[in-house]
């Protein structure tokens, strides 16, 4: 194993962040890169990579690694160091507002000149040479800010890899995925080794997420030099949601670990024996067809449905009750679907997101993810 450390733009006199990362393996053609905790607040991502540094140890000395594995624990120092008397700050920037996992640069286009002249009939050779620009176009960016030295760095990264696996969380959730449609056909492993109940599909999501911005120069190359030059494939992106905020343990966290590991192995990233393949539990459904629903005023939720039921168009999945005016309003569901996420807090202000249902007939458009 090799640590790198990756100092990052100071943003102000006397502090200094650095983002830590773990490789293992040999350089060969095959890259993985796993990150956690991109959300800085999202606890159970980092324990699984904990666990998986100590098994990836224990695989690269036996000599079973048959690809490069770059492993980042913690993805987010700046919303580490976010704290508000005792509550952790750590999915927006407050010194910019934004989301840490939104606007993320996207990069074939500046490539396109670039690689034009220097692409070859060698598929392996052009793989190579890909890898070659985006790492030249990440180390010759200029960060303004903090926060774009921290993007640049885990994107540098992230964006040469064949599978990139982003470790998230919900708020109160099953455990599901976020990946693309071309993508799912080797994605559906992971989400069978891990139980994911709920697998959500989108090409374009909206936002410019760090999964998505990783595969994008891989796709915008491919799309322009296909028909001229043999192509490789791509990076495959998923962004694994391991449950709610609270669902941080050493049993589970190692569980977790133990299935990407077979998922790997299935890959043919990693040399090993597997048992019984896991059956998939749910099929993979279009992100777009998810239901999103709102409190209409604020006040206390009463939660009338559990995660993994099946809610019918019409039926009311939770209540905002106003203690003072006894004004009860029933959050009813439009088009239905199961009840994958729900929002953590109990007092809500008006407009606020409560419930995320996984279905088929929303035919929702634009931006498809949670603002």
């Amino acid at each position: 194993m090799q640590q790198q450390h990756h100092p990052l733009l100071s943003a102000s006199l006397g502090t200094q962040r650095e983002i830590v990362s773990f490789h293992f393996g040999t350089d060969s053609q095959q890259r993985v890169y796993i990150q956690a905790a991109l959300h800085g607040d999202e606890l159970p991502g980092m324990a699984v990579a904990w666990y998986l540094k100590q098994k990836l140890l224990a695989l690269e000395s036996a000599g079973k690694l048959k690809s490069k594995i770059t492993l980042v624990p913690v993805a987010n120092p700046l919303a580490m160091g976010q704290h508000w008397h005792g509550s952790h700050l750590g999915r927006f920037h407050t010194l910019s507002g934004q989301d840490f996992n939104r606007r993320f640069p996207a990069l074939g286009e500046a490539l396109i000149d670039e690689l034009a002249d220097s692409l070859t009939q060698s598929e392996y050779e052009n793989k190579r040479l890909i890898r070659e620009a985006i790492d030249r176009h990440y180390r010759s960016l200029m960060a303004r800010t903090e926060l774009d030295s921290q993007r640049f760095t885990l994107m540098r990264m992230a964006s040469q890899a064949d599978l990139m696996i982003d470790l998230h969380c919900d708020w109160d959730a099953l455990p599901h995925l976020y990946t693309t449609p071309h993508a799912w056909p080797d994605i559906e492993p992971l989400a069978r080794w891990l139980g994911s109940e709920v697998q959500l599909l989108a090409q374009i999501s909206g936002g410019e997420p760090f999964d998505e911005a990783c595969c994008e120069p891989w796709l915008t190359l491919a799309e322009r030099f296909g028909d001229e030059y043999p192509m490789p494939r791509g990076l495959l992106p998923v962004t694994l949601e391991l449950r709610g905020l609270a669902d941080v343990s050493p049993e589970q966290a190692e569980k977790d670990a133990d299935a990407i590991i077979n998922a790997l192995i299935e890959g043919g990233y990693i040399t090993g024996e597997l048992g019984d393949s896991p059956a998939l539990l749910h099929p993979a459904t279009q992100l777009a067809g998810c239901e999103y629903i709102h409190a209409a005023h604020s006040g206390l939720v009463l939660y009338r449905r559990k995660l993994g039921e099946w809610i019918k168009a019409g039926e009311v999945v939770a209540e905002v009750v106003d203690p003072i005016t006894d004004q009860v309003t029933p959050l009813v569901a439009e088009f239905g679907g199961v009840l994958y996420a729900r929002n953590l807090t109990k007092f809500v202000t008006a407009g606020m997101l409560v419930v995320r249902l996984a279905g088929e007939n929303a035919g929702r458009r634009g931006e498809l993810l949670v603002g």
